[in-house]
């Protein structure tokens, strides 16, 4: 059944089944706002989307496609999970603070020049994998330690989010995470070649050998490999809730959980 929500941000009324953003309240509540598929055919690379004031998807497909909630997108958040799953199940997860809770994901993916922001600090608040989860030892986020950071631009590529624990290079293909591409001004997003787009690559050294990269979601460059797909990556965002669900457990478009008192 459709129900009518106001979406009080943008001013339009959406008919669909949807969350509400509810800023200022004290539950702890985590949002969707982006989900990458890596397989779905389309190419959520650097220069696709992360800028953009564009709603992307649907939330029929919300965990099982590209999407970006361009509400969500456009609003003040203290802190970020990004996690990996299996039609929605839970493999991995990891919680992180950003240091500085007054910004929108929009207004930093779109802060590309100088960009090679440092978004989170203090490394992971939570960090949690599955037993029985595979291909961790190349994972661009779980193989990885130190905090996340946005727009890493380096000559003509650039990432949307690496690990800063992870290879940040200076001239060369070896800095690997989610939304790339091996040749674009990273300082505007734009590219007039979309075969050197990829939309997720594992950790490796690209400096000597073919790039692998996750599934068919790439451009033609005989430099990528198709390898195998880890899993969907979810990104979710919160004013408030420091701590995420766990293993095995189900996502969807809103997850409330326990209140954690922290100080930070």
């Amino acid at each position: 059944m459709l129900t009518v929500i106001v979406c009080l941000f943008s001013g339009a009324t959406v008919l669909q089944s949807a969350p509400v953003y509810k800023p200022g309240t004290d539950s702890s509540l985590w949002y969707l706002t982006m989900n990458l598929n890596p397989s779905d055919g389309h190419i959520m690379d650097y220069t696709t989307g992360w800028a953009y004031d564009r709603f992307i998807g649907t939330y029929r497909d919300a965990l099982s496609r590209d999407y970006l909630n361009r509400v969500i997108w456009n609003h003040p958040v203290s802190y970020i999970a990004v996690v990996r799953h299996q039609k929605g199940e839970i493999d991995a997860v990891k919680v992180f603070r950003f240091r500085d809770s007054a910004r929108s994901l929009l207004s930093r993916f779109r802060a590309m020049s100088p960009g090679r922001e440092i978004a989170t600090e203090g490394g992971p608040l939570q960090e949690s994998v599955s037993d029985t989860a595979q291909h961790m030892s190349d994972d661009p986020v779980f193989s990885v330690g130190g905090d996340l950071a946005f727009n890493w631009g380096y000559g003509n590529n650039g990432v949307r989010i690496v690990l800063t624990g992870g290879h940040l290079s200076g001239q060369n293909d070896n800095t690997h995470g989610l939304g790339n591409h091996f040749a674009c001004n990273p300082l505007t997003g734009n590219t007039t070649h979309k075969e050197w787009a990829h939309e997720i690559s594992n950790i490796q050294d690209s400096g000597t050998k073919p790039t692998v990269v996750q599934g068919t979601d790439h451009g033609s460059g005989n430099k990528y490999i198709s390898g195998p797909v880890y899993g969907n990556y979810a990104i979710y965002v919160s004013e408030n809730a420091n701590s995420f669900l766990g293993p095995g457990d189900k996502l969807d478009l809103e997850i409330e959980v326990e209140p954690k008192l922290r100080f930070f």
